[in-house]
Parts: structure tokens; C-alpha cells; sequence
């Protein structure tokens, strides 16, 4: 074997071919605009989404790969990274077609949003197969500022500014934790930057050394937490997704979620192995705190994208279930309802952007009365908040039953308590605005409703927010009921991966050895 075929052996760059993709097209799409300038509004979207959907299709071509291990190790296409990768460049095409209307709509540049969105996207494919330190680091440094510069994207509203200052500022704050724990990793493990390499150099300890880890991962769960907006760093989120442009928003609550949950399954199931019981406990505090917070805050807003702001926040809650579990139900059953989570929620998020475009509120009282205006936004608005509740036969509800099923088997019996209380809260606030639309008294109507313009879809960027709502909506439906295929994806996915192979092969043996010595204690 020569030279360069070792280093190409070495480097593999075909795992990262999905990630190549998205970054030509990210090429093109500012070369396009540069050459073609405001006219190139009529194509350079939906070239944007072709090459997203291109990358989704390289990702599918690379499941199984006998070698997934890239760049020296630095880089992971497992499996389990591809299903996340996936989600990533799922909702980034979906977010773009439904985005382009509103974006046209505040007379900024497009291509500029989607060229930052692109970024983004490949911020959050590369988190979500890193496996090196300094990879992990820049990933969430690119999917972070990307997202900073989408929050104050309307740069002439002041609200867009407050929210990406107090993004940028508690970001920043989270960064700077996340690596102080990433150098404590470093000097723990003797000056390896490889996760897998230090999850074997590693261990629990004695003193200082225990100390060191325990601080290490206390720092790193503060920044996971960060991304997927768990109480208590969950701060950010309401103002945020309130004063952004709603289309960010839409790709915050899914995008950059999937992705800080697959930080945080690669983490913690390698280099936080010895202490995994306080991880256990950290996160099922943050999940009760999560859960609760999220959803009785809710009860109270005014304002949908605060009260799906708050609904996020304790969405998070029920997917840390899974991750509490640690079992192979529990990480399948995270994707899962993630990739459930990613059509219901962006969903709800279409029917906003619809709404705000045709009426410039997102006031929840200014809802009443829809039905007799526009009636398949309000039957896409409807399914998407039921879905999220949680009622059958909709997505959410197989979703929940699922991840609810994953922690009662895991022996969580008081967080799947929770989560189920936590869930009937839930059902009343989205139930409350469903109610809402379908007032039938004409004086119950809002003024705004009053005022509706008449439903038109030959205006520019409309026709495509329409496609993603009828799509969106059908797959909220659909997706519950037909979803054998996305359950086996996910559990081949968690069975295969390597990086989870070790750690469940020990929580069984562990088990086994609990259970042994139960029995013994009994006959004796």
C-alpha cells in the first residue's frame, strides 16, 4: 500500500459525503446569489432543498458502513450518527420551503438565510458524529453561532435583537462551561482528545481524580442542557423563540435539539461510563424539572411561539427519558419520537408562519374563531398541537407510548409517573387553542379574524408553505400508525453502534449480577 493510500484509508472521507453535499450546495447557493442577485429568490430555495434531500439520500446509501470511523477517529458515521444526521437535514429542508414567503415577506435576502441555515445544518450533522474533543467543540461553535446570526436575522426589529443578544450571551456563557469540562477530560485522561480513547483511560477514581470527572461532566451536561433548553438553562428559549423569525425557531426546536441529544447520547454512554448513576441522577432531576416547569408555565402565555417555547422545553423532558433508561428501548425510543417530534412541531410551526403572514399577530386569543376563515390552516394547526398533547391515533401519541413504555421496562417508575401527569397537562393548553379556532358564534370571533383576508395561495412563497403543511400534516397522521419501519431503523441503529455496544453489554451484566444477588438474598 503506498502513501496516499493510507492516508486516504486513514482519513476515509466517503463518511462524510452527506456533509460534503450540503456544503456545495451552501457553494452554489452564495455563488447564485452573487451572479444573479434578487432573482435568483425563484430558484435558489428549492436548489437549496434538492441538495439537503441529496444529502438525506448519501446518508441512507451509507447505512451499515463496515467502517465508519473517519479523520483519524475525529469522526464517527455509525448508524446511530446517520439517524441524527438525518433528522438535522430533515428539518432543515422542510424548514427552508415553509421559510421562504415569510423571509420574502421582511424584504431581506434569502439566499443569505438560507446560506446561514445551510451552516447550521452542517454545525449540527457534524455534532451529531463527532468523536474527538476538539471536533465536538468547533461543531457546536458552528451549529451556535449560525444559530446566533439566524436569531437577529430581521436586524431592523427590535425584539430579533434582544433575543439574539440574549442568545449570544448565555450561548457564549454555556460554550465557555462546555469547554472548561472538555480541559478537564483532557488533563484527566493524560492528554487524549479521542472520546473512545478516554472512555478506556478513564475511570472513576479515588480524590482528586473522582472530583475532576464529577466537575467535568457537571460542566459538559450544562452545555448539552444548553442546546436542548432543559430546565434550569432553559432561560433563553421563551425570549428567543419569541422575538426570532419564527421559521429559526422552527429549526431550533428540532434541528439543534436532535443534535445536542446525540452529543449527549455519544458522551455520556463512553467517557462518563464509570460515573453513569450521577448522570442518572442529574438527568432525571432535569428531566422532572423540565417536564413540570415546561408544561404548567405554558398554561400561562399569551403568545404561541412562547407557549410552544415552554411546550418545547418540556418535550425535552419526555425524550430524557429514554436517556435516563439507558437501554436499547430507551435510545431507540429517542429517535424515534424525535423524528415524530420533527414533523408535529414543524408543523405547528408552519401553521404560525401561515397565520403571521396573513395577519401579523401570534396572539393566541386573535386565533379565535379561524375555522370560518381558513379552514385547513386550522386543521393543520389542530392535528399538529394534538399530536404534541399526545392523542391517539396521531404521531405523538405512539411517540410517548413508546419512550413511557422504554422507562417503566428500565424501572422509572416515578419519571414515567411524571411525564404521564405532565402529559394530560399538556393536552389542555393545546386543547385550549384548538377550542378556540372552532368557535362558532360570529361574536366570539377576534377582531383579527374578523378582519381575515381571503385565502389566496397565487401569492409569491405561499404555494410552497401550503406543500409543507399538507405534507407535514400527513405525516403526523400517517407516521404513528405505519411507524414499524422508523422503530426498526432506530433499534438496528442503537444495536449496531458500537459506541453504545459496550456500555449496554455492562448495564446487562450489571442487571444480571442485581438480580443474582437478589435471588441469593431471597433463598437464603
Amino acid at each position: 500500500m503506498d502513501f496516499s493510500s493510507q492516508i486516504a484509508s486513514q482519513l476515509n472521507p466517503m463518511t462524510i459525503a452527506p456533509e460534503a453535499i450540503v456544503t456545495v450546495t451552501l457553494l452554489l447557493v452564495l455563488v447564485g446569489d452573487l451572479i444573479f442577485g434578487r432573482k435568483s429568490s425563484s430558484w435558489l430555495p428549492y436548489f437549496a432543498i434538492g441538495g439537503v434531500l441529496t444529502a438525506v439520500f448519501a446518508l441512507f446509501m451509507g447505512w451499515d458502513n463496515p467502517n465508519p470511523n473517519s479523520f483519524l477517529g475525529s469522526f464517527t458515521a455509525d448508524n446511530l450518527s446517520i439517524v441524527f444526521r438525518g433528522i438535522v437535514a430533515l428539518s432543515t429542508a422542510i424548514t427552508i420551503l415553509m421559510s421562504i414567503a415569510y423571509i420574502e415577506n421582511t424584504g431581506t435576502s434569502l439566499a443569505e438565510f438560507i446560506g446561514i441555515m445551510l451552516t447550521a445544518t452542517l454545525g449540527g450533522m457534524f455534532l451529531c458524529g463527532a468523536s474527538e474533543l476538539t471536533m465536538i467543540f468547533v461543531s457546536l461553535e458552528m451549529l451556535s453561532i449560525s444559530s446566533y446570526l439566524m436569531t437577529g436575522y430581521m436586524k431592523r426589529d427590535p425584539r430579533s435583537n434582544e433575543a439574539a443578544l440574549k442568545y449570544l450571551l448565555i450561548g457564549a456563557a454555556s460554550s465557555a462551561i462546555f469547554l472548561y469540562g472538555s480541559s478537564l477530560l483532557y488533563g484527566l485522561s493524560g492528554g487524549l482528545t479521542d472520546i473512545n480513547k478516554i472512555s478506556l483511560t478513564i475511570s472513576s477514581g479515588q480524590g482528586l481524580e473522582s472530583l475532576g470527572l464529577a466537575i467535568a461532566l457537571v460542566f459538559m451536561i450544562a452545555g448539552i442542557a444548553f442546546k436542548i433548553s432543559a430546565v434550569p438553562f432553559h432561560q433563553w428559549t421563551p425570549d428567543v423563540y419569541e422575538g426570532s423569525p419564527t421559521p429559526v425557531v422552527a429549526f431550533l426546536s428540532v434541528g439543534s435539539k436532535a443534535a445536542g441529544f446525540a452529543l449527549a447520547i455519544r458522551l455520556l454512554a463512553t467517557v462518563f461510563y464509570p460515573v453513569t448513576e450521577q448522570w442518572h441522577f442529574i438527568f432525571t432531576a432535569l428531566a422532572i424539572l423540565s417536564m413540570v416547569l415546561g408544561n404548567v408555565v405554558a398554561l400561562a402565555q399569551t403568545s404561541m411561539k412562547r407557549m410552544l417555547a415552554y411546550s418545547s422545553i418540556g418535550q425535552a423532558g419526555f425524550v430524557m427519558i429514554g436517556l435516563v433508561a439507558g437501554t436499547n428501548a430507551g435510545y431507540s425510543s429517542m429517535m424515534f419520537y424525535l423524528f415524530i417530534y420533527l414533523f408535529m412541531n414543524l408543523g405547528a410551526f408552519a401553521c404560525v408562519i401561515l397565520f403571521a403572514l396573513r395577519t401579523g399577530t401570534d396572539k393566541i386569543s386573535d386565533y379565535a374563531g379561524l375555522y370560518q376563515k381558513d379552514p385547513l390552516l386550522t386543521l393543520g394547526l389542530s392535528l399538529c398541537l394534538l399530536s404534541l398533547g399526545g392523542i391517539p391515533p396521531l404521531a405523538g401519541f405512539f411517540g410517548k407510548i413508546y419512550i413511557f413504555w422504554a422507562g417503566w421496562q428500565a424501572g422509572l417508575y416515578g419519571l414515567v409517573l411524571i411525564a404521564l401527569i405532565t402529559s394530560v397537562i399538556s393536552i389542555y393548553y393545546y386543547i385550549r387553542v384548538v377550542k378556540m379556532m372552532v368557535v362558532k358564534e360570529p361574536y366570539e370571533m377576534s377582531d383579527v379574524i374578523k378582519n381575515y383576508p381571503p385565502v389566496r395561495w397565487d401569492f409569491p412563497g405561499m404555494r410552497p408553505i401550503q406543500i409543507s403543511i399538507i405534507f407535514l400534516l400527513i405525516a403526523t397522521s400517517l407516521i404513528g400508525i405505519l411507524s414499524n419501519p422508523v422503530v426498526t431503523i432506530a433499534n438496528k441503529s442503537v444495536d449496531s453502534s458500537a459506541v453504545l455496544k459496550a456500555s449496554l453489554t455492562q448495564a446487562s451484566i450489571n442487571n444480571i449480577s442485581v438480580n443474582e444477588v437478589k435471588t441469593v438474598k431471597t433463598v437464603l
